[in-house]
């Protein structure tokens, strides 16, 4: 089964917005087997985004829309494609209704615009919205599937989830054995070392079949089967994720698709340990990280931003002479990571301290080049741990590889106490 993206918006043409909502569908399309071999753009346009349609058409059998389903007079994707397959556009009163209502308990005038949210194609099966006011539509005309979605991820991601899967399954793929996948993750390793690793497995793949992909700092190892049932799914799952957790145990940190710092804040909390943060080149990165998972609050004391010197000095009693001096190693150096560990876990009181100081670019500062980070882990009553990091990319990618890095780096050591507990 064949499916293409077509991403409506002048908007994303313009590189005013990214796409991620093509991103998105095609991970949740892989999942369940359907292969995406192409992704289109096209612009607010009726001739131009009939052209795509007629295109995807005659190359897919499943064609995925996202945007172009608002109040507004260039939302014309809905229009499109019923005046392309000749049939009606017609009013659902269900999602009018829900407009209409919505507009009342904000106790403002709906304009007559807002109807077309409502809109459906003569025969199509209506997608709810639950988180907005657009309607979706699915429709299977000659042959291919049409699937119209909102613009907003927010509105697309639960739609495609609740609405989008169960229809693709009654209508599409009824019959075929459903695709069950394990998502391993990985960290401290990159790409093309943990592919080198897991060669053999990829090089033979049949069932389950394994695919690698990398984000900033970790990497994701998808495993997937089909099954009748998922027990059965899970038997042979369970067998590839034990071999690939025996090849890489110091890089495999969960078996489902978390973060690191979700698993990090997960374990101290069920140990009741607590952390603080001294940061200089990432500004506040790692704790950001940190307390975007819930129940961060349990095990996370607070954080320094230590931009300049001055700060490093006065709030976490860095000797003036590493800092300032013709001899002196400078902010960025192992000394400095080492003193900034141990005294945000000191004034912290808590049972870790962790430190970050680097050169993130785009320029030299100290002499020292791009890219050159120090991390440093202090524990209570154990020597600090300090680790030299020599990191490429552009000042945002060497601010997100450090923090990650420094994630990994606690979490051995964690993992490291668990084993002599």
């Amino acid at each position: 089964m064949k499916a293409e993206i077509i991403a409506v918006g002048t908007e994303l043409l313009l590189g005013q917005i990214v796409n991620t909502n093509a991103q998105f569908l095609s991970k949740e399309l892989a999942a369940i087997g359907v292969d995406v071999y192409f992704q289109t753009v096209v612009g607010d346009n009726a001739s131009r985004m009939r052209e795509a349609i007629e295109t995807a058409r005659s190359r897919a059998d499943i064609v995925v829309f996202s945007g172009g389903i608002g109040p507004t007079q260039d939302d014309i994707t809905k229009d499109v494609l019923a005046d392309l397959l000749g049939l009606n556009l017609l009013m659902d009163q269900r999602s009018l209704d829900q407009i209409e209502k919505m507009f009342t308990r904000r106790g403002t005038m709906m304009t007559e615009n807002n109807k077309r949210q409502a809109t459906i194609i003569e025969g199509a099966s209506p997608l709810l919205n639950e988180t907005g006011l657009a309607l979706g539509n699915a429709i299977s005309h000659e042959g291919t599937h049409y699937i119209i979605l909102p613009g907003p991820p927010k509105e697309l991601k639960p739609m495609f989830t609740n609405q989008v899967l169960p229809w693709l399954y009654q209508h599409v793929l009824a019959g075929e054995m459903p695709i069950y996948s394990k998502m391993l993750k990985f960290a401290g390793i990159g790409e093309s070392m943990l592919e080198d690793k897991l060669k053999d497995l990829i090089t033979s793949q049949t069932d389950p079949t394994i695919a690698p992909y990398a984000s900033e700092g970790e990497v994701t190892v998808r495993i997937s089967t089909k099954a009748p049932s998922e027990r059965e799914a899970m038997v042979k799952l369970n067998e590839l994720e034990l071999l690939i957790q025996q090849r890489l145990p110091e890089h495999m940190y969960a078996s489902h698709d978390i973060p690191i710092e979700h698993v990090i804040v997960e374990m101290m909390a069920d140990r009741e340990q607590t952390l603080a943060a001294a940061e200089s080149c990432t500004g506040g990165l790692l704790m950001a990280l940190l307390t975007s998972i819930p129940g961060s609050g349990t095990m996370l004391r607070g954080g320094f931003v230590v931009y300049s010197n001055e700060m490093k000095e006065k709030l976490l009693n860095v000797p003036h002479h590493y800092l300032e001096g013709e001899d002196a190693p400078g902010a960025v150096s192992p000394e400095v990571a080492k003193v900034l560990a141990e005294q945000a876990r000191m004034v912290a009181d808590s049972d870790f301290g962790l430190s970050i100081t680097g050169v993130a670019g785009p320029g030299y500062s100290e002499r020292k080049e791009v890219g050159l980070v120090y991390i440093g882990i202090a524990e209570r009553d154990k020597e600090t741990e300090v680790h030299e990091l020599k990191l490429s990319g552009n000042r945002e990618t060497i601010r997100i590889r450090s923090a990650k890095t420094i994630l990994y780096r606690l979490w051995r050591r964690l993992v490291e106490n668990e084993k002599l507990n």
